[in-house]
């Protein structure tokens, strides 16, 4: 029993000076929330909910808990799919999704300019075409970590279903609908200042124009080769290169289902919510968070609202909480 406490006692003594302590995280702004209930972008209902689902979890009470100051602008006013068909089965509701994401721009674009990080709540990941483009006025340059289980690199010509939220990355590097591409034309983000992190099911179609397009894309099989904490550092590198400062999209079907089940695409085989959460504390530690989205939760396929209470953690932790 004395050998055993001793070789404790001697192996915590020995890993004291291998373990890093965690950094700080940077000295928290105050946030803006955005609503924005879109499911014009995926063909099964039910994300349009998710901005209600996080803020039911208790989003603006854990925030102002840690210190932060919230305002939050209620949802963008968008569309439901009843009201009409698609116009384009190659890219369903594209128009109606540029005009939801010009607005949006706009209050991500007003929100950064008084120094708020601005926080939108999905939906789907179309709407992240709205976000950066707004962040991106704010900056002459611009870096993107996207966090999704897909590449969402597809166009109307590759994509197998049209369905417009597999497309929105692509339309920001100017691949896609003219519409889409159109919205997008403003925005100053770099392939060489872009991450995509967490990718596991893609289209051969994708696949090919993300070669094309030169961005870095850390796949699960990467994170399982190397390591979450080592990904994550050449993520933060790639999109901070120069001092760039940066926006965080984060599509929660990156986590595996079976700790996040309310999500709109699931794919097995993701992210740990351990590994998501030290994704969030090392991109704490990293200064020139301009704005995050969350997108794909869905209230009707979750557990209790787990999904929606993960969100707020991660967002808290990303925001600055820290356990001490």
């Amino acid at each position: 029993m004395r050998r055993t406490a001793k070789l404790r006692r001697q192996t915590d003594a020995s890993m004291a000076h291998l373990l890093p302590l965690p950094g700080e995280p940077v000295q928290a702004r105050p946030v803006t929330v955005i609503g924005m209930p879109l499911d014009l972008g995926a063909d099964r209902r039910g994300v349009d909910m998710g901005p209600s689902a996080i803020r039911y979890a208790g989003l603006k009470h854990e925030l102002e808990r840690i210190g932060i100051e919230v305002e939050d602008l209620g949802n963008v006013n968008i569309p439901a799919p009843e009201s009409h068909p698609p116009r384009n089965v190659r890219a369903k509701y594209a128009e109606e999704i540029v005009r939801g994401c010009r607005r949006l721009s706009r209050m991500v674009s007003q929100a950064i300019q008084r120094d708020r990080v601005a926080v939108v709540l999905g939906g789907d990941h179309s709407l992240a075409m709205g976000s950066i483009v707004g962040a991106s006025r704010c900056h002459d340059k611009l870096g993107l970590i996207w966090f999704d289980a897909h590449a969402d690199f597809n166009t109307p010509r590759t994509s197998p279903t049209g369905n417009v939220h597999g497309m929105p990355l692509a339309a920001i590097f100017q691949y896609g609908s003219p519409a889409m591409r159109a919205l997008c034309k403003g925005s100053i983000v770099d392939a060489h200042r872009s991450a995509l992190v967490g990718v596991r099911d893609t289209d051969e179609g994708e696949r090919q124009l993300l070669k094309k397009a030169g961005i870095k894309v850390y796949t699960m099989e990467a994170i399982d080769r190397f390591g979450l904490q080592s990904v994550m550092r050449q993520a933060i590198d790639t999109a901070t290169k120069g001092g760039a400062p940066f926006h965080v999209s984060f599509d929660v079907d990156v986590l595996d289902p079976g700790c996040a089940p309310g999500v709109g695409t699931p794919a097995i085989g993701g992210l740990t919510y351990r590994e998501s959460l030290l994704a969030m504390e090392m991109l704490s530690e990293t200064p020139g968070l301009t704005s995050v989205d969350m997108v794909e939760v869905n209230p009707i396929l979750d557990h209790q609202n787990i999904t929606a209470k993960i969100v707020v953690n991660l967002l808290a932790t990303l925001l600055g909480r820290r356990v001490l």
